[in-house]
Formats: C-alpha cells, sequence, structure tokens
C-alpha cells in the first residue's frame, strides 16, 4: 500500500492569505491559487510596492468558443492596477499552451484535447485583449519564461552531469 503524506509546499491548489488584505480588490477571504505558478504571482502582487492593487479572478471576460460556437466566461487569471495607474490582465499559463500542438498524429486523443485546449486559449486571449484595449488596460500572458525573466519564480537547478557508466573490474 503506497501512503501519500500532504504537504503545504505539495499542494498545486489551494487559498491563499494576502498578507496586505487592503491592496486586494475583492473578498480577501476567498482568494485561490490553482498552481503554483499563480501563487507565486499572488505573493508577488502582495508584497510588491509597484502594486497598488491587485484581483484574483474577479474579472470576467466573455467569448465566444469556435468550436460549440457559444458564448462563455473566462475568468481572468489576475487584474493589476499599477502604482502609475495603470492596469495590466495577467494570465499564467504553461509556455507549452501558447503554441499550437504538433502535428504528430492528428487521430491522437492527446493531440486532440490539446487542440482544443490551444483553440479554446486563443479565443480567451482575443477576447481578452479586445476587453482590455477597450478600457486602455494591457493584457499579458506569463508563462514560466516570464516569471523567471521578472524574478516571480526562481530558476531551475541545472541539470545533473551525465555520470560515467559503472565498470566492475575483475579481481584475482
Amino acid at each position: 500500500m503506497i501512503t501519500f503524506i500532504y504537504s503545504e509546499k505539495m499542494a498545486y491548489s489551494g487559498r491563499y492569505k494576502p498578507k496586505n488584505p487592503s491592496k486586494y480588490a475583492g473578498d480577501p477571504t476567498m482568494v485561490v491559487y490553482r498552481s503554483m505558478w499563480e501563487k507565486y504571482c499572488m505573493m508577488h502582487f502582495d508584497g510588491s510596492s509597484d502594486v497598488k492593487s491587485w484581483s484574483s479572478e474577479e474579472t470576467v471576460i466573455p467569448y465566444v468558443y469556435d468550436v460549440d460556437k457559444k458564448m462563455h466566461r473566462y475568468y481572468m487569471d489576475f487584474k493589476v492596477t499599477w502604482r502609475d495607474g495603470s492596469v495590466t490582465l495577467v494570465e499564467v499559463k504553461p509556455n507549452k499552451e501558447t503554441t499550437p500542438p504538433k502535428k504528430v498524429n492528428t487521430r491522437n486523443k492527446k493531440y486532440l484535447t490539446e487542440a482544443l485546449t490551444y483553440v479554446k486559449n486563443m479565443n480567451k486571449w482575443e477576447a481578452a485583449n479586445e476587453y482590455a484595449k477597450d478600457r486602455g488596460w494591457r493584457f499579458e500572458i506569463w508563462t514560466e519564461v516570464e516569471l523567471r525573466e521578472k524574478g516571480i519564480m526562481k530558476k531551475p537547478l541545472k541539470p545533473l552531469k551525465k555520470l560515467k557508466p559503472y565498470s566492475r573490474k575483475k579481481t584475482k
């Protein structure tokens, strides 16, 4: 039997309790992160003197999904109001979800799932970009690349060097 031990460090989703609740534009007792990258962003926004206020999934943007041609609601990851008065809508996504999937086998279930996710993301991001532009705001997608460049997420450790193959010498 395998036993899993829960640790706060292992949690990929959970509640975030702002250290500066007055900076949170919304209910600071209901802040939820759905990935560790989102949690790192929350810690950054909460502690940054450049941020006047921020919110998570409080901004809802309508969009049409090209696959089913129906209206859907897109809950923006973050809305950040900076000290200079500018506003940025931020979506946090893995870099691999920002590019079309590679066509290895188009009948493969994994490919189809990735393709549908890509189409949905493109529809959401087009709507978010227009929504932001109409209000004089910016819309940005932050992947692991941007999170590292901005110092929000630590750079990964360098890979270990390959070990020399082990050879057992014969003893006499």
